[in-house]
């Protein structure tokens, strides 16, 4: 496993991170029991990873506290990344409807401390704003309210994840003027490069950090959905639509031949194209099992693409239709 800066914080993390969201909610086709989801996180840190990312709202709380109690005896070895923002108290999780966001000091205090008592720990190495709007992005307090749990020890580097669906370029250009910003998370592969090219350039400008996720683009480039996969309405990945995903197995087969130059599989060139991006910090597959855990971790080897092949995949990129983007909104 190789490691990398995150931005301008002075900590390390592993290239493949682990995304502990999947441990809390059956949104992605399997629901994990809490002895298998220890394996996992037990399996990841074996493996090398140190990076785990999870969010107070996953599972109300549910991945936070599998996560403290999995990683309880290696806690100064591993760096925890956790989120808040949603007020997720007495509401149901239901699909992609979104909660009330809150971001508020009175709020955000409460969350870090819930957070915190979750994960069985005096600070997190990471704390992030999930999903803010540009309305949080340009609040002042928002980001004075971060910097006093830094001051205070609770934390050490910021980030703010951008989402939920793929988009908020505005989110992420503004966010990376802010000083107190350590890294930026984005939905990002080489299938979906908008915006993801754009806040890399930036990031690496600013001495930011990306933390990268769905590089699988929702299953299709590790061929766990193809042409006939029915998906689950309960499913996350129901949002990707019958002729969107025809669309980008065809672009799969155009990338095909550059794989296969290199003697790689579409994965792990997709995984090999964003460690080539030099902002990118750690990318965050979404698994479900330890053989999942395993193959992402392997990617992580040191190689990396020719800059012929990196511009060939920039050409077939920008021959293929734009795609929508969410756009900034008020809060």
């Amino acid at each position: 496993m190789k490691y990398r800066e995150l931005g301008h914080s002075g900590i390390k993390v592993s290239e493949i991170g682990f995304g502990a969201w999947t441990i809390a909610l059956d949104w992605w086709g399997k629901k994990i029991e809490e002895d298998e989801a220890i394996r996992m996180i037990k399996k990841a840190y074996d493996l090398g990873i140190n990076f785990f990312e999870t969010a107070d709202m996953y599972g109300k709380g549910k991945s936070e506290t599998i996560l403290g109690k999995a990683l309880a005896g290696v806690r100064d070895d591993v760096v925890i990344s956790t989120k808040y923002g949603y007020d997720f108290g007495g509401v149901d999780q239901v699909g992609h409807s979104e909660l009330p966001q809150s971001f508020g000091r009175e709020f955000t205090m409460r969350a870090l401390a819930a957070s915190l008592e979750r994960l069985g720990t005096d600070h997190v190495d990471v704390y992030g704003l999930h999903n803010p709007k540009i309305s949080h992005i340009h609040n002042d307090s928002v980001f004075a309210t971060l910097a006093e749990i830094v001051a205070g020890g609770r934390t050490s580097a910021c980030q703010v994840a951008l989402g939920p669906a793929i988009g908020w370029t505005r989110e992420g250009l503004d966010a990376m003027e802010r000083p107190e910003v350590s890294a930026v998370q984005t939905v990002y592969n080489i299938l979906e490069q908008t915006p993801g090219n754009e806040l890399a350039e930036r990031a690496a400008e600013r001495n930011v950090g990306v933390l990268v996720r769905v590089p699988d683009a929702s299953g299709i480039l590790t061929g766990k959905v193809g042409a006939h996969t029915k998906i689950d309405e309960k499913d996350h990945r129901s949002v990707r639509k019958g002729e969107w995903i025809r669309a980008s197995l065809a672009k799969v087969e155009q990338l095909r031949p550059i794989a296969e130059s290199n003697g790689l599989r579409i994965d792990e060139l997709a995984i090999k194209f964003l460690l080539s991006k030099s902002a990118v910090s750690s990318v965050i597959p979404t698994v479900v099992s330890t053989d999942e855990i395993e193959s992402f971790a392997s990617m992580s080897d040191g190689r990396t693409l020719s800059d012929s092949d990196t511009a060939e995949i920039a050409r077939l990129y920008s021959s293929w239709p734009p795609y929508d983007l969410k756009k900034s909104v008020a809060a």
